[in-house]
């Protein structure tokens, strides 16, 4: 009886908290809210929000509620008042209707005699994007041209008080023409392996010509279809193509979101200090099917976890390149806020070939030393970041992704020294609504993000891929290895519906290619597993040891949105300055020498200017 009676009185105050129901599907990370947010964190007009995102449309509503309060809105201007709540209007329950507005239709109801709420919203979208690539290589004019278009639709909603869901789906047709470049070896030239570590000589193509070099965003699951035979798979769309997308996801949040619970395929980042710069799980990384939750019991504290499968690239065929493919990834994270001063997130990560594994998904195994209980196969990594901010004025910041290294007085001229680094500051400027300007410097060490191919337990003879990538691209930040990057960006919202951006960047890149390449440039390179330490091979001096590509990239962008009409506008166009540089000796001697610029066949300078114009229905 009295097990009934509590079972009864379970049944009531669930049911209860029902009628308070909730949204908390995940906003996309491309939606500009995420920048107004991290703008008015800097201001100190909300607490600390988590480096874990995408954030749910319960946490956004909240975060800009607290931020409209009576104290802070007499620190916001009266653009920056109508921006804010623009977005509480956009992601606000909307009435159970058909709005042509919205491209969507809103049911809501009741089931089953607790009357549980329960509702779905039915939305469609279109996106059509047109882009150009024009180069200049010493007199010789090359032109070309891409296209994105895609239709979709999704459903999502509640089911009661804590779950809602999303199911997604799109079709795109899509070009994005690239060059290929030529040839790298994944170890180096000269290498010789055994079983287990194998040297492949792989393709190289260059970035999309439409797109600005590492900002195109690969939209497309698995591979694409030509339209002379549909049941075929490529890799690339160089010429016109069909694909899909899936997305899904289900979340569940308990108190006032400070317990949150998602499985979905989607978009991340982690360990963001500043919106898109992640080393660690960065945004512009492909979506993966994966378990995810967040204990946040205290503002200064909270942890994050995740667990999820990756997918494989096809560069080698829809099948053949799978099998060395199957890897999971797991990665935890904690993260101390002090007010809006001091900001400390301490994490570890690990891709690991699929298997019966249960330390990797537990919270609360350090992964760096179980790894040394179970073998030692697969790739683990470490991050750190700090950030000081006072608020109103702006923060400073520095970022570490720790993969391999070696610390003796040679550590900074190993190649087994692969980290990532990132230093930077961000300044709220009073001059516009929301407006700041960053300058950020990265650094990606040759092979980081890179692992070699190991033979592992459950999968006999085939050595297997754990390198820090999904589906072809890194998860963490899109600079490949042995580059850098200095960033400068200016970002405004000058009036509610309208946002711009002007941006410089100067990034240098080790040619994975060509008779000058230097070992460890390219995501599926192979650091030499022996006399790591004393192989001269694996020195490193950047600049000084092969060729590299110099890119000066100055562009302007932004995009507008109707008020009147469910449309927005978006551009972007500006001009892309390369050349290389070389060294008189061979390439990857084991010394540093002087380099100067040249301008050959297997390495010209270019010049190109690049555009993109496009617009959003039911943005």
């Amino acid at each position: 009886m009295r097990f009934k009676k509590a079972v009864f009185l379970y049944l009531f105050i669930f049911s209860f908290s029902f009628l308070f129901a909730q949204t908390y599907t995940s906003v996309p990370l491309e939606d500009h809210v995420y920048y107004v947010l991290e703008q008015a964190e800097i201001k100190g007009l909300c607490t600390p929000l988590s480096g874990v995102k995408p954030y749910s449309r319960s946490v956004i509503i909240r975060a800009i509620n607290e931020i409209l309060d009576s104290e802070n809105e007499r620190r916001l201007n009266e653009i920056e008042r109508g921006i804010l709540e623009q977005y509480i209007v956009k992601y606000s329950e909307p009435k159970p209707k058909l709005d042509l507005k919205r491209g969507g239709y809103y049911i809501a109801g009741t089931f089953s005699k607790f009357e549980i709420p329960i509702s779905a919203d039915i939305r469609t979208y279109l996106d059509i994007e047109g882009s150009g690539g024009f180069y200049d290589y010493d007199s010789v004019n090359e032109h070309y041209f891409g296209t994105e278009i895609w239709l979709g639709f999704f459903v999502d909603g509640d089911v009661g008080h804590n779950l809602s869901y999303k199911f997604a789906g799109e079709g795109g047709l899509m070009i994005a023409p690239r060059r290929p470049l030529g040839k790298y070896n994944t170890y180096y030239e000269g290498f010789i392996g055994d079983k287990e570590y194998q040297n492949q000589e792989i393709d190289v193509y260059s970035e999309p010509l439409t797109h600005f070099p590492y900002t195109y965003r690969k939209r497309w699951d698995a591979s694409v279809h030509f339209f002379e035979d549909l049941s075929s798979f490529d890799y690339w769309p160089n010429t016109a193509a069909g694909a899909y997308n899936l997305l899904s996801e289900l979340n569940v949040s308990f108190i006032d979101d400070k317990v949150l619970f998602r499985i979905g395929r989607l978009r991340r980042e982690w360990g963001s200090v500043s919106f898109g710069s992640s080393l660690h799980l960065n945004e512009m990384a492909r979506p993966f099917l994966g378990i995810e939750g967040e204990f946040r019991p205290f503002p200064w504290f909270s942890l994050a976890t995740i667990t999820g499968v990756l997918e494989f690239d096809p560069i080698y065929g829809i099948k053949d390149s799978g099998m060395a493919n199957q890897k999971a990834f797991s990665m935890s994270v904690l993260q101390f806020r002090y007010k809006n001063y001091l900001f400390l997130d301490l994490g570890e990560g690990v891709v690991w070939p699929k298997r019966f594994e249960l330390g990797y998904p537990s919270p609360i195994t350090n992964t760096i030393f179980y790894q040394n209980n179970i073998g030692d196969f697969d790739n683990m990594s470490m991050m750190l970041n700090f950030k000081a901010q006072y608020p109103s004025l702006g923060n400073i910041w520095f970022s570490l992704f720790w993969d391999e290294s070696w610390w003796n007085l040679e550590w900074h001229e190993l190649d087994r020294t692969m980290v990532g680094v990132q230093g930077g500051l961000s300044i709220s400027l009073p001059i516009l609504a929301f407006t700041s300007i960053k300058v950020i410097y990265t650094v990606i060490n040759p092979y980081c993000y890179t692992h070699n191919r190991n033979i592992n337990p459950w999968y006999g003879d085939t050595p297997m891929e754990t390198a820090y990538t999904n589906n072809g691209f890194s998860l963490g930040y899109y600079l490949p290895p042995n580059s850098d990057e200095l960033l400068v960006k200016f970002e405004t919202m000058p009036a509610k519906s309208l946002t711009t951006h002007l941006q410089y960047q100067l990034i240098r890149h080790g040619a994975d290619y060509g008779s000058s390449a230097v070992d460890g440039s390219n995501l599926l390179s192979e650091l030499d597993p022996g006399d790591r330490a004393g192989n001269l091979v694996l020195k490193r001096y950047f600049l000084q040891d092969g060729a590299y590509q110099w890119m000066h990239i100055i562009k302007i962008g932004g995009e507008w949105t109707l008020e009147k009409l469910p449309i927005a506008f978006f551009f972007e166009a500006g001009v892309v300055i390369s050349f290389f540089t070389n060294i008189e000796e061979d390439a990857n001697d084991g010394k540093p020498h002087p380099y100067h610029r040249i301008n050959t066949p297997e390495y010209p300078e270019y010049k190109a200017f690049i555009a993109k114009l496009g617009f959003r229905l039911f943005p």
